[in-house]
This record gives C-alpha cells, structure tokens and sequence, in this order.
C-alpha cells in the first residue's frame, strides 16, 4: 500500500542509497554500495563553488568482498564527488575493515575504526546497511552449505529474534524453527 497523498510540496534533496551483490568466479562475492545525495537547486558550495541543480554533491561508493562465513577480504571506495577535494584522501582507511566478519556487532565495529575524524560519514552510512545487502546475497549459498553440510547440533538461525515477525515466540518461529521456538 503506498503512502497517502501528501500536500502540495517541492522537492529540495534526493539522497539514494542502493547495493548490488555479486558472486565472483573464484568463490568470492562482492557486495557494492552506491550513495548520492542530489539538491533541486543550484547551490554555492564552500568546496566547489556553484554546484547546478541535479548535480551530486555527494556520489561515493565501496566495494565489500567476502567469502561465505561473511569476512571482508577486501575493501576498494571511489568518491566521485563530494563537497571537497580532499574527501577521496580517506579512501584508504576504509581498508580497516578487511579481516572482520560482517554479522553481530559490524555497525558499531565500523563506527569504532572509521567514525568521525577517521572515516567519511556518508561511506560510513553505507556500511550498516551494506551489512544486510551481505546477508542478502550470501543467504541462498549458505543455506545450501548447511544442507549439503548439517551441522551435528542445529544451529540457531541468525534471523530469529531479528524483527517482531521473527521473534523466537512468535508463529513463523513456532512452524519455521520449532527447535528453537520459545513461550515466552
């Protein structure tokens, strides 16, 4: 259902945040995360001066790639366009990254190594979402790895408890995971 019809309006700013997810060759994914914010008017710009209506003030990317337990073997980014020159000079920071494992705890990891003074804030906004864009892609292949491969306890599903439609009390739980359906 979509939103209701809103009063009469302009719109001002435009930030679209989108990911893709691949599988490589060679057994590696990569998952990469694209974000630009775009004003509907011109505007003078500190950095760049005079920034004409439908240009990008910010379009940045990064490219995640993981293997199947989800650890980030390699980080690129390209800041394409941003208020200053010298905001591509971070793009390497975000090598940090390389070796963690995206899952419980990656948001406030990333936050730790690249927040504020050592990251850029808008590739920063990227990642937390990146995390479920990672999850996205990689689900398939690692459900079929745990069936090819049981595990000889089941193993609690990394869904369960994640939303309300989830929770570990709830219907989709009791029929979908009984193993791990609780009353409370």
């Amino acid at each position: 259902m979509p939103l209701p019809e809103p009063k009469s309006r302009k719109p001002r700013h435009t930030r679209n945040i989108s990911f893709q997810g691949y599988e490589r060759e060679d057994g590696l994914w990569d998952i990469e995360g694209h974000i630009t914010d775009i004003k509907s008017d011109d505007f003078v710009n500190f950095g760049r001066g005079l920034v004409l209506a439908g240009t990008p003030i910010h379009d940045m990317w990064i490219r995640v790639t993981v293997n199947l337990d989800r650890e980030v073997v390699s980080v690129v980014t390209a800041i394409d366009s941003a208020p200053y020159d010298i905001c591509a000079t971070i793009e390497p920071a975000f090598k940090a990254l390389e070796g963690l494992t995206v899952g419980p705890g990656w948001t406030r990891k990333v936050k730790e190594l690249l927040g504020g003074r050592n990251g850029c804030t808008h590739v920063v906004e990227i990642l937390s979402p990146l995390a479920t864009a990672v999850l996205q892609t990689l689900y398939p292949a690692m459900r079929a790895q745990e069936e090819a491969n049981p595990p000889a306890v089941p193993k609690r599903p990394f869904q369960l408890d994640g939303c309300h439609t989830l929770a570990s009390n709830g219907e989709v739980a009791k029929v979908r995971w009984p193993d791990f359906y609780t009353e409370d």
